[in-house]
């Protein structure tokens, strides 16, 4: 199928789609009716010149937006944006669409915590919460309670200038939280189980 799906250029502003291979669509991941170029949605793509095994509106899962017109570089062909997630971990909290991943890269650009965390979305008064359990580092665990006060608000105000909402921070021991075999789970959704 030649160079692959897509390819970014030097100007890096989305990746250039095959588009003689592929037809790529951005649909709505609930209605899956197709949105203009410019909206964020599901990736879908639809195989052109593949014969063996074609593919019709195959269901990436990823969430980003396609941009059309000519690029700085000179090309004209569909560009992808980033991907800001996926649909199927997507958590709707409050109204804001919440994706661990963006939790994770907080998380992940401060030396305070270890890459382990559980995101809690519960039901209180039929408000949505979100509690934040984060495992601290071993060297910055301890009983100095300022310091630890310190941590969880900067982890706070910075998980809501990603978020658009609060969430509840709880610290918690290295190694606490639970592992999991094969892929990690991040999310327990108590709003599911009543």
């Amino acid at each position: 199928m030649g160079p692959g799906v897509s390819y970014e250029c030097e100007v890096q502003d989305g990746s250039h789609i095959n588009e003689d291979h592929f037809y790529p669509e951005i649909i709505h991941p609930d209605t899956l009716v197709q949105l203009p170029h410019g909206q964020q949605g599901e990736l879908v793509f639809t195989t052109l010149t593949k014969e063996g095994m074609p593919l019709l509106r195959y269901r990436t899962k990823d969430l980003c937006t396609l941009y059309d017109g000519q690029c700085a570089c000179g090309r004209t062909s569909v560009r992808m944006g980033r991907i800001i997630g996926r649909s199927d971990d997507m958590l709707i909290i409050r109204g804001i669409n919440v994706f661990p991943s963006q939790v994770e890269s907080v998380i992940l650009e401060m030396p305070e915590f270890e890459p382990q965390y559980m995101l809690v979305v519960d039901r209180v008064n039929n408000l949505d919460t979100l509690q934040v359990q984060v495992e601290v580092r071993r060297d910055f665990f301890g009983d100095d309670i300022g310091r630890m006060l310190n941590m969880k608000k900067t982890l706070a105000d910075k998980l809501k200038s990603v978020l658009s909402i609060s969430a509840d921070v709880k610290l918690m021991e290295p190694g606490s939280i639970e592992r999991s075999q094969g892929k990690g789970k991040h999310v327990i959704d108590k709003r599911k189980l009543v």
